[in-house]
């Protein structure tokens, strides 16, 4: 497909020409032209598909040229080049039917968008004209899509695929491998116009790269089939090559997932669902090109939170900090990335933990202060993570552990809780061996003395017995789910002296710790009378 650049400004043309590389999108570039006279004389004999021209030139004008060479070529798609001044005159071409314009500072990624977009809509227009070629077309299409999709390699006639990418048909170590292409970076964040006009760039340049490739357009990705000769790493290397060379010319971020290679084209679907399988770690891959074997013997990582994870949790829902919420979030979600062990399951597993984690402190903090989620229509909706194979993760999370934050800071705002009930919300969400008079009182903007006065006036109790009380049912808690020796429960909950902690528990619950743990993991039937 031929563009022609044209003005008369020759830092303009020669920019233009050189700052893109416009074979690897597919286009010919014909020598640029300085007027718009020059390019009529040209256009009937080099046949440009896309005109790329100056608005205001000397002797003819961009939008003259524009309509005499569409007299020439009525297919030929024109986009014109303006300054700010020109805005009127990029209107009145659109307005006879000019495909597009762009201001002269444009970015270069804005200049390929602009001209892709182009070059669609004339492929989309030439195949509307050639109804025999569109059927022929789609035949092959549905033929490839029977065969690597769906797995139908019933029909006689095969897909019509080319030689390898780097090699010579027939070499012995030639395979075939499905490739998943995703790609992001053009435009809003999820807009279906500029992913699917960057997928298309994608795959224009990639068809350049892999001559031996066939390509599948799919919601949000491509589906690559690729015939490729070399060992895994050398494959690699090449794929990893592609990568760079797309993302450096499109200006995007490119994502890779290679299914299992197959030794003949009628097993690409096989080689196609375990890429698939390989593109649902999308959200927890560090790297940009892997394939299945990189995941094969992953045993699972971390599933829950730690105590210490789901206290800091609890702090930030409770002070209402949306930064520290979503570094929290980024934090906890990059762990799972780094762990060469994580699999889909075990991160879904961690994700879920740090939404229920969030729950339950709801749930406390609004018992502490008298308050009941389900009757003051503060129950949150579930939440599980998408592994869908899309990135994102740590925003889903921090969305979903935002609404709830919100849900009680709206609805139970400081004006409407007291300062003991407030106190009390804070303790519930500080870790027990954290809490004291001086710490809530200085968290509350309160004098301790009279945090302790207002406490006992309001609870009939002490301040250092309701503390004493929490912390006491924070170890009943650890000692029925954590197998941690007494002395370290006693120090989670505040306590250096295991013996006073002894005392003080037997004191609360009328057992001692161990006596506690050994009958709360007695199975049920032995604790029921006459068992």
């Amino acid at each position: 497909m031929n563009l022609l650049i044209v003005d008369d400004e020759v830092i303009i043309r020669t920019g233009l020409a050189s700052v893109i590389a416009w074979k690897e999108l597919g286009l010919t570039l014909l020598s640029p032209a300085a007027s718009a006279e020059e390019a009529l004389e040209r256009i009937p004999v080099e046949k440009p598909h896309i005109l790329l021209t100056d608005i205001r030139m000397k002797g003819k004008s961009g939008l003259e040229l524009a309509e005499e060479a569409r007299k020439l070529l009525p297919g030929l798609e024109v986009v014109i080049l303006s300054g700010y001044d020109d805005f009127a005159y990029a209107q009145q071409a659109l307005r006879q039917g000019v495909s597009d314009y762009l201001l002269k500072t444009s970015k270069p990624e804005d200049i390929i968008r602009t001209v892709m977009q182009a070059k669609r809509r004339w492929l989309e227009r030439s195949a509307a004209d050639s109804r025999a070629e569109q059927a022929a077309r789609e035949a092959a299409a549905r033929r490839l899509y029977r065969w690597v999709i769906e797995g139908d390699v019933a029909p006689p006639e095969p897909p019509p695929f080319r030689p390898a990418a780097n090699s010579e048909a027939g070499t012995e170590a030639e395979v075939w491998q499905a490739i998943i292409v995703s790609a992001e970076g053009w435009g809003s964040a999820g807009s279906p116009e500029s992913e699917s006009l960057l997928l298309f760039a994608v795959q224009n340049i990639l068809e350049d790269l892999i001559p031996g490739a066939a390509f599948i357009p799919q919601k949000g990705r491509i589906v690559c089939a690729a015939r490729m000769s070399g060992e895994r790493e050398e494959r690699r290397r090449m794929l990893r090559g592609w990568l760079d060379w797309v993302e450096r010319h499109l200006k995007c971020r490119l994502i890779l997932a290679v299914g299992e290679p197959a030794a003949a084209p009628d097993r690409l679907h096989h080689s196609y669902v375990t890429a698939v399988a390989a593109f649902r770690y999308h959200g927890l891959m560090p790297r940009s090109v892997w394939d299945c074997g990189d995941l094969a013997h992953r045993s699972g990582g971390k599933t829950v939170l730690s105590q210490e994870e789901e206290s800091l949790l609890g702090s930030l829902l409770l002070a209402n900090d949306a930064v520290g919420l979503k570094a929290w979030a980024v934090r906890l979600t990059a762990g799972l990335v780094a762990d060469p062990e994580c699999t889909l399951e075990s991160a879904g597993a961690c994700l879920q933990s740090a939404a229920l984690a969030a729950h339950r402190w709801l749930e406390r903090t609004l018992r502490a202060i008298g308050r009941d989620a389900e009757g003051d229509g503060l129950r949150p909706e579930p939440w599980s993570p998408e592994m869908s194979g899309q990135p994102g993760l740590a925003e889903e999370l921090f969305g979903h552990l935002h609404d709830i934050m919100s849900l009680y800071h709206r609805r139970l705002g400081d004006s409407q809780t007291s300062h003991v009930e407030r106190a009390k919300a804070y303790m519930e969400s500080c870790p027990p061996k954290d809490l004291g008079l001086q710490q809530v009182a200085a968290h509350l903007h309160l004098h301790p003395g009279h945090l302790s006065e207002i406490f006992k006036r309001e609870t009939g109790v002490t301040f250092v017995d309701f503390v004493t009380g929490l912390r006491m049912r924070k170890a009943e808690q650890l000692l029925r789910v954590t197998p941690a020796r007494i002395a370290e429960i006693a120090w989670m909950v505040g306590y250096e002296d295991v013996k006073y902690f002894g005392r003080l528990f037997k004191k609360h619950c009328g057992k001692t710790p161990s006596e506690y743990r050994e009958e709360a993991l007695l199975p049920r039937a032995e604790k029921e009378p006459g068992a």
